[in-house]
């Protein structure tokens, strides 16, 4: 069912209490002419955001401009659910915009993925009908600030798990993954420490438009009808990923802050014992660490690094290029020739390569830690197979070694 003009998609993210809701209000509130459809995602039996949308906006729910999915998550099991809703809406086409308000901890990704690619496990194809147009995400200032001194940077204690995300990812992937960044509540926290902020979310996420704003009050066009989405740059963007790809140079304002992100590779694997204890220890000051790792004695593995505020997993995350038949090992050869200059003929692609992001931290020290872990001349003749594994249990395959 493709239209000439297909219906344009903002998209909000961002934690419990950041202000979404406020937002959504704002901008249905405001002096533009909007005529617009509203998606609000809750993950409580009671839809209290979409409740306070119908009473604060000219919105109703009986006349079906507001959506109300509640119970779940719009990036898992209401996937299908939304798209229902939405192709619903479409066949009537009494509205020029479609609002979605994710849930506090729904992952940005699979919501985008929803609208720009569609769901197999749904009968409505979005694509052609709407567009994603923006990617928003709501940070608020104030528990962001608060959480420097604490050192739980990124923690929302007020948001409750859901089955193995925890809190502090589900905010880092709204925060690397969006094409406009709204900090919250910046009437609560000082111009200098709102600059520090600035600074490290920049890092977090280069692409994203950084945009301070109070009680949720931002100029509508910065999020509709923007034309910013594209997902393949969205899907890249990631600070990390970005530091693969392009090594270290900074922004002068990140280095004025005491913002630090550097890449550590090793062609030796760990001792899992010491680099697990590493992991569990990494200081305060690392908001963000990320990559893979080759641990002694699981040479069939690739291990990975998730490092998102004060939670850490590691454990297995794929395969290593050697493990596979010559005539894949060719294809991956093909696609991208660095692999095979870096190729070691005992080893292969087995390695490290972690990527670590934060505020004042010693960045010297750790080097040297990460150092410490990786197996001396002696260790590398010993049979690692006699190592302790800590990441091998399944139960453990994203394993939160930091303390709780």
């Amino acid at each position: 069912m493709p239209f000439n003009n297909p219906i344009p998609v903002t998209i909000l993210s961002g934690s419990l209490g950041a202000g979404k809701t406020t937002t959504l209000n704002h901008i249905l509130s405001s002096e533009r002419e909007l005529n617009a459809a509203v998606v609000v995602n809750d993950m409580g039996e009671v839809n209290v955001d979409a409740d306070l949308v119908e009473r604060e906006s000219e919105l109703t729910q009986s006349d079906e401009e507001i959506i109300e999915l509640s119970n779940g998550c719009i990036c898992c099991r209401l996937r299908g659910d939304m798209l229902d809703e939405v192709g619903r809406l479409a066949k009537e086409r009494d509205f020029d915009y479609l609002l979605v308000e994710s849930s506090g901890i729904s992952e940005p990704i699979p919501v985008a993925q929803t609208f720009a690619r569609g769901f197999e496990d749904a009968e409505f194809d979005p694509t052609g009908v709407y567009e994603l147009d923006t990617m928003v995400s709501v940070v608020d200032a104030h528990s962001f600030w608060q959480g420097f001194d604490s050192g739980q940077v990124l923690t929302d204690d007020g948001m409750e798990p859901q089955g193995n995300r925890v809190p502090e990812e589900a905010l880092m992937d709204q925060i690397e993954f969006c094409d406009v960044l709204l900090l919250n509540k910046c009437d609560l926290v000082p111009d200098d420490e709102l600059e520090e902020m600035e600074a490290v979310l920049q890092t977090l996420q280069p692409r994203a438009k950084i945009i301070r704003t109070e009680h949720g009050v931002v100029d509508p066009e910065e999020i509709l009808n923007t034309g910013r989405f594209d997902f393949e740059a969205a899907s890249q963007s990631a600070g990390w990923k970005h530091e693969l790809q392009h090594g270290h140079h900074h922004e002068s304002a990140a280095e004025e802050h005491g913002v630090t992100s550097f890449v550590f590779d090793a062609d030796r694997p760990f001792h899992p014992e010491r680099i697990a204890c590493l992991f569990a220890d990494l200081p305060d000051g690392v908001v963000r660490a990320k990559g893979f790792f080759w641990s002694a004695g699981r040479e069939d593995i690739a291990m990975g690094l998730d490092k998102a505020g004060q939670s850490v997993r590691a454990g297995p995350k794929g395969t290593w290029i050697a493990t596979l038949p010559k005539a894949q090992q060719e294809r991956y050869f093909a696609a991208r020739p660095g692999i095979k200059e870096d190729w070691d003929d005992q080893w292969g692609d087995r390695g490290s390569e972690l990527v670590f992001i934060g505020r004042e931290f010693d960045q010297a020290r750790l080097v040297e830690r990460l150092e410490d872990c990786i197996l001396s001349d002696a260790e590398m003749a010993e049979d690692w197979n006699e190592y302790p594994d800590p990441f091998t249990a399944d139960e453990q395959r994203e394993l939160a070694l930091a303390d709780d």
